[in-house]
């Protein structure tokens, strides 16, 4: 690791100057950046620790969930909020990495890395979530651009999401054996207005998307033989020791109509399988 200074700014109005300048990078929890850095993948001059600065309440607000992007993973595993209006979301947090990571990395620290096997841009996507900067409010399915890319600018810091209320959800993962994290996860839910949404995590090397056949096969019954014809695109997925594009997008189409099977019970709709077992959450 190389040598860098450490900001601590007092507001949010010095954090975006000093995120502007070269080489600066924003710190909030850490669990994505300080591992790249110690990685080799990260060189910044300037480390902003934004810690504090950022809201992290968790609110009922219209009709919609409001989180603060200075909430921990913890913190939206455990928000009462969460479970009564939005248990999908609350049930997801609590299976991102171990307690370590959930009780110091962040919502907005996630959404803005952008991890290709995130869990938290899968569920914006499929929520139809809106993010919320300190210039600008952005759909989600034009905030995720690529991997570990978004459409956030130079000193442009997350402060929040609102997650609109959904008539069903539910998420599944299939984890990497080694590094636990998700080797495959598809998000569905059903819209406020009817329509499904479908988002596929960690198959793809862009990172999360949405998946548009799969979309159009539930549009006139949210049922999961409505996806028995449809398969994932190889093109774009990811290889590597533990599986290839075929294994991945044929991981996809089961997931994804186990999801959709998931999303008609009761409880959070969050199932997380390994090879040999399977862990749920209700």
């Amino acid at each position: 690791m190389r040598d860098f200074s450490y900001r601590r700014p007092d507001s949010l109005d010095e954090a975006q100057r000093l995120a502007r300048e070269d080489g600066a990078m924003l710190l909030a929890g850490g669990q994505t950046l300080l591992r790249d850095m110690k990685l080799g993948l990260h060189f910044p001059a300037t480390l902003v620790d934004i810690t504090g600065l950022i809201p992290r309440n968790i609110e009922f607000r219209e009709n919609a969930i409001s989180i603060g992007a200075g909430a921990t993973h913890a913190e939206v595993a455990q928000s009462p909020v969460l479970h009564r209006h939005l248990p999908v979301l609350a049930a997801l947090a609590g299976h991102i990495g171990d307690p370590a990571v959930r009780h110091r990395g962040t919502l907005g620290g996630a959404v803005a890395a952008n991890e290709p096997a995130g869990d938290y841009p899968a569920a914006c996507l499929a929520l139809d979530a809106t993010l919320h900067t300190t210039k600008r409010d952005i759909p989600s399915v034009e905030f995720f651009i690529g991997d570990h890319r978004t459409t956030l600018e130079p000193g442009e810091i997350v402060t929040s999401a609102t997650f609109p209320l959904v008539r069903q959800a539910s998420y599944i993962k299939f984890l990497n054996p080694a590094a636990r994290y998700a080797m495959v996860g598809v998000f569905t839910a059903v819209l406020s207005d009817g329509s499904p949404r479908v988002a596929v995590t960690g198959a793809h090397l862009d990172g999360a998307c949405r998946w548009n056949d799969a979309e159009q096969a539930l549009s006139s019954s949210f049922r999961p033989e409505r996806l028995s014809a449809t398969r994932l695109s190889t093109a774009g997925l990811a290889v590597d020791f533990f599986a290839d594009p075929e294994y991945r997008a044929h991981l996809a189409s089961v997931l994804a109509s186990r999801a959709v099977a998931l999303a008609d019970r009761a409880g959070s709709g969050v199932l997380v399988l390994s090879h040999g077992s399977s862990m749920t959450s209700a």
